[in-house]
């Protein structure tokens, strides 16, 4: 998606836990880090943005875009549920997710991060074939850190006791998403299955080939999708 960078002003910011950012022992829940990035968008002076996220950082993208919609001219997320997919489509598919089981518990799910990288290599290439050892370093050398890797743990474990009843009980059924939504789901993902995706509200999903990693996989469709909604926007940014 660097390309974007020529034609688009772009930000790409550390979540707490994350990157370079400090990773404190609390505030990884959904409602802790949508007040980080409003007040990442204050700090920066940019009233409106167009919104991207993967993976969970798409699932973050959907509740910015209900906490405070005026923030966000667009929003594409990539690999990720949305809140409002039916219980009957969801649940048989929920098994895919049982790898998350085994990191998201306190303690345990910290020392299997940190002492375990080549559970999180399998999972990676898992998800993306041929993917060479440099690349996926990348993602699993910070997590040999004790505390990134219970920020990892702490993001898995906030998602079980917050989000999850939330989306259970139907707490989602009330919000109106009323920023523009692109979906982007990869046909061969091993955790989510397109065929548990519908449409709701403003929200356009769109299938393409490929698996769980579609900003590495297939940047230039990422790319291009976001470009789609910006040109959709009435007024250019």
């Amino acid at each position: 998606m660097a390309d974007l960078a020529a034609d688009h002003r772009v930000y790409a910011p550390d979540l707490r836990g994350a990157g370079d950012s400090e990773a404190p022992r609390r505030g990884y829940d959904t409602a802790t880090m949508t007040t980080d990035v409003l007040a990442l968008l204050d700090a920066l002076d940019l009233p409106t943005v167009a919104l991207v996220g993967h993976e969970s950082g798409g699932w973050l993208g959907f509740h910015l875009a209900l906490t405070a919609p005026e923030r966000f001219l667009s929003l594409v997320a990539v690999n990720t549920p949305h809140p409002w997919i039916p219980h009957r489509r969801m649940l048989p598919h929920v098994w895919r997710f049982w790898y998350t089981a085994l990191f998201e518990y306190p303690g345990l799910g910290a020392w299997l991060i940190r002492t375990r990288p080549g559970l999180l290599r399998w999972l990676l290439r898992r998800g993306r074939p041929g993917l060479a050892d440099p690349d996926i370093d990348v993602f699993v050398n910070p997590f040999r850190d004790a505390l990134r890797a219970r920020a990892g743990q702490q993001l898995q474990w906030q998602m079980v006791l917050h989000d999850i009843p939330r989306r259970m009980l139907g707490r989602y059924r009330g919000c109106r998403l009323a920023v523009p939504t692109l979906l982007l789901a990869g046909r061969h993902d091993f955790a989510l299955s397109p065929r548990s995706l519908t449409t709701a509200h403003n929200i356009d999903v769109r299938i393409i080939d490929g698996g769980h990693y579609l900003p590495e996989e297939h940047p230039g469709a990422v790319s291009g999708a976001v470009r789609e909604t910006c040109t959709r926007l009435p007024t250019p940014r």
